[in-house]
């Protein structure tokens, strides 16, 4: 406590925060003991007109505004506001808190963002849309939005740091789910290629054989012509060729592309025998059924719940006294 003239003075500890303006990246770091020293900071760091006065602090992070000083004392350090001038609104945006900036940042995203800073954000966005598309996402996808900085992540969703890294941990679920499928299915094999050499299956063999060498006679004069048409990416062909079970990979958009592939083009694409190709496509095929299956359970999982809660917010209303007719 400080003496001045006979009047006790309450001195204040500094608190460090974060300004910027709105629709503005960039922020200044600045320290405040009470609000209406913030206020005045605000004013001459940020170069706001006095006659834009009363100037309105609000949280970047959701646009609650902040006029009450112990509320203020509450908050923790390096907390991040934005100045707003009588003039302005306060508008939620995935990068700087205003909307009016989307347009400006999707120009500036292929200048500043790196190749996977923009992919992750691109599939954060369809995230955003449904959830449930977690299922239909490839390994690819899943592994960026996992990588991705939780803080930046949060932002796109419009969620808490605490939700997205929950979010973040069921994603990495979903791809371990995936692994341990691969290689319960590659154990498989194995035991069924042991089975093989000890039970001398030779008829698969010579079955297996008779196929390639028709394919060889039938593929001599059109396999050039089928690579040329195949609708499939080089990226899809490259996960088909060096993949363990390839199909839990793919997204399910993938899957439908190689489930849809002529069997004969995929085959003369990847040289493998027509056998092995219809495996790999009927492995696509069964697993884009069951993602697609999934997604369904989800959504009248959903709708359910949404029409159970609407049921009991309607037996939750007060019934209105009967009127008496006389």
């Amino acid at each position: 406590m400080e003496v001045a003239g006979g009047a006790e003075t309450e001195i204040r500890p500094l608190k460090p925060c974060l300004l910027r303006r709105n629709h503005s990246r960039e922020q200044h770091g600045v320290a405040a003991s009470c609000l209406e020293e913030l206020r005045n900071k605000a004013c001459d760091i940020l170069a706001i007109d006095k006659s834009l006065a009363p100037i309105t602090l609000v949280l970047a992070e959701d646009g609650t505004i902040v006029d009450d000083d112990d509320y203020f004392l509450c908050l923790p350090s390096n907390t991040k506001f934005v100045a707003l001038a009588s003039n302005e609104k306060w508008t939620y945006n995935n990068s700087d808190g205003g909307t009016a900036w989307i347009s400006q940042e999707s120009f500036d995203v292929d200048e500043t963002d790196t190749g996977a800073g923009l992919r992750w954000r691109n599939v954060a966005r369809q995230l955003k849309e449904d959830v449930s598309s977690i299922i239909l996402l490839s390994e690819a996808d899943l592994q960026v939005l996992i990588d991705a900085p939780c803080s930046d992540l949060a932002q796109e969703l419009c969620q808490s740091c605490v939700t997205v890294q929950g979010l973040q941990n069921t994603l990495q679920q979903v791809l371990d789910q995936r692994e341990e499928a691969r290689q319960s299915k590659q154990l498989l094999e194995l035991y069924l290629q042991a089975l093989e050499k000890e039970g001398g299956i030779l008829s698969k063999q010579q079955e297996s054989q008779t196929v390639g060498d028709q394919t060889d006679a039938v593929d001599t004069g059109g396999n050039r012509e089928s690579s040329s048409t195949i609708a499939l990416t080089s990226q899809i062909l490259t996960v088909l060729k060096e993949k363990p079970a390839p199909e839990l990979s793919l997204s399910s958009q993938d899957l439908e592309l190689v489930a849809k592939e002529d069997p004969g083009a995929l085959a003369a694409a990847l040289s493998w025998d027509a056998e092995k190709t219809v495996t790999v496509q009927q492995a696509c095929n069964q697993e884009l059924s069951l993602r697609l299956q999934q997604v369904q359970s989800l959504r009248s999982l959903r709708n359910l719940s949404a029409r159970k809660s609407s049921l009991r917010g309607e037996r939750q209303e007060p019934k209105r006294a009967r009127q008496d007719p006389t």
